[in-house]
């Protein structure tokens, strides 16, 4: 058996202070250094471990004391307080006035289904023995036991869907690419996350990458593919040195490689980092791109599925949804269908923000009411300000009013009522915005974004702007908001992907729920 598997932890008490982005923004390296500080001041023996986050982004850097009583929380932490923590005997989970309780008993913990994101926060991400030690590599065995059919058919009965915004089912995508014949196939993950309140993927990557590894690797046996890689968008500096390290030690580990853990499949994986664009969220773009192009998007048909990455059948599927297949691999496929509701099986991991007291990661099965996630987790308005509109699945999201907030997150549930789930981000505004300069944004978003192939996109967002900016100055608005309409209809029907397609999904929300936004006086010009 590889080292990798059998390291032993060193001896002392275990503080975790953790390495996920949001955490390092707030200052979690100067915790970490002043804990190690302190500790060899006062001559206690400590081992601190790096781990991800556990969603609670309000109060990181969030640490943590493994004690008699579980791990205990305290948190938020400043380096400054560090000294304090230590006078008050945290390293055995003593009384503070940051101190949380046991992370286990905390509500926001305690009403989650975390299936996806079991160990995020719990292990360092980077050990293989832990990863292994909390069920890392169930999934996998279950899949090398099995016939690659029967894999398929597994992620199949369980109801995944992509969790990167279109809902596809994940089975048929991979059955597709499993039936195509020929003499190279490809797994490509999407983790161009680049959508406004959407930060699941980097959270992942950065607290437990094996899992999505592991993932990849299922796909890679269940459809005959030998070569994978990772789209990994060049904001996340973090997570793609995480994840160039994680797929490092798993080939060390046998894990990747001419023979996955002595199976006799090959599969080999590499990262790549984009250049910036949000177009690569769409998955012809981003294969266009990974081929060393311009990334502009690819008519449909043929599907990636059949002539994907250099002409060759390819899975293109979300990090969430690659995450998802080892439990459902180890647990089985009605265990994970068991959660969710409809059409719409397993758990969601929904990030929240915005406008929000208590913005984070929370996982939880499909069903559960906005509301309940915006007010019941998140604790209503930072500002303390009514809720005025909620924005649900990204920049191209649709923009619901207050009372809507009953709509479950289901898939069929948010179109029914002109919305989409998207990648499970929400982002919250009080009732101070202004949903014509929302709509505006939209447009304005889209023109900056579009890949400029097709004239609807590139064209009409462009138009969309100056219509915008006519309506807010008050210009001819009836006949100006006539052209809108218009305008956004010839988008929907006409775009040849989802950027301008989905582009006046914001839009006429915006007009339709917030009429008298579009009405306003204009303001007064300013004095030349």
């Amino acid at each position: 058996m590889s080292q990798e598997f059998t390291n032993s932890p060193p001896p002392g008490i275990r503080v975790f202070v953790p390495i996920d982005a949001a955490a390092l923004s707030v200052g979690a390296e100067a915790v970490a250094q002043a804990i190690l500080r302190e500790a060899a001041e006062r001559g206690i023996e400590i081992e601190l471990v790096r781990n991800g986050s556990r969603g609670l982004l309000w109060l990181e850097p969030m640490v943590e004391v493994e004690t008699s009583e579980g791990r205990v929380a305290y948190g938020p932490v400043t380096a400054a307080g560090v000294a304090g923590l230590f006078d008050a005997g945290f390293m055995h989970g003593d009384a503070h006035t940051l101190r949380l309780g046991p992370v286990a008993e905390l509500d926001w913990m305690k009403r989650q289904q975390r299936l996806t994101f079991e160990r995020v926060g719990v292990t360092d991400p980077l050990s293989l023995p832990e990863y292994r030690a909390h069920g890392g590599l169930a999934g996998l065995q279950s899949a090398l036991a099995l016939q690659p059919a029967e894999i398929v058919e597994t992620v199949r009965a369980s109801g995944l869907r992509g969790r990167g915004g279109a809902g596809f089912p994940t089975g048929i995508k991979w059955k597709t690419v499993q039936d195509a014949r020929a003499d190279q196939k490809y797994i490509v993950c999407n983790a161009d996350e680049g959508d406004s309140g959407t930060f699941a993927d980097r959270m992942l990557i950065e607290g437990d990458p094996f899992l999505l590894i592991e993932g990849m690797v299922i796909a890679a046996i269940a459809v005959g593919a030998t070569r994978g890689y990772i789209y990994l968008r060049s904001e996340y500096p973090h997570a793609y040195r995480t994840l160039c390290r994680a797929i490092l030690k798993a080939e060390h580990a046998g894990l990747l490689g001419d023979s996955v853990l002595g199976s006799g499949h090959a599969f080999h994986l590499e990262a790549r980092l984009g250049a910036g664009a949000y177009i690569c969220g769409e998955e012809t773009s981003l294969l266009e791109s990974l081929e060393g192009k311009r990334a502009i998007v690819r008519a449909k048909p043929p599907l990636p599925a059949l002539q994907g990455l250099f002409g060759k059948p390819t899975i293109v599927n979300n990090v969430l949804s690659f995450a998802a297949v080892p439990w459902i691999l180890a647990h089985g496929a009605q265990a994970y269908a068991d959660f969710g509701m409809g059409r719409s099986r397993g758990t969601l991991p929904v990030q929240l923000g915005g406008n929000v007291r208590r913005g984070g990661l929370i996982e939880l099965a499909f069903g559960i009411s906005l509301r309940e996630i915006i007010e019941g987790f998140g604790g209503g308005t930072l500002s303390g300000r009514q809720i005025r509109a909620v924005q649900v699945g990204g920049p191209l999201g649709a923009y619901l009013t207050a009372s809507q907030l009953d709509t479950p997150m289901d898939y069929e549930a948010l179109a029914a009522i002109r919305a989409m789930l998207g990648h499970g981000g929400i982002v919250v505004f009080d009732d101070t915005v202004d949903m014509a300069k929302q709509a505006r944004f939209a447009f304005a978003f889209c023109a900056k974004e579009s890949c400029g192939k097709c004239t609807p996109c590139r064209i009409g967002a462009t138009r969309g702007v100056e219509v915008m900016d006519r309506i807010i100055a008050g210009h001819e608005r009836p006949k100006n908001i006539a052209v809108l309409r218009d305008l956004s209809r010839l988008m929907t029907d006409a775009s040849l992907c989802a950027m301008g397609g989905l582009t006046p999904m914001p839009v006429l929300s915006a007009l339709n729920h917030f009429s008298e936004d579009f009405d306003r006086p204009p303001l007064p010009m300013a004095a030349e």
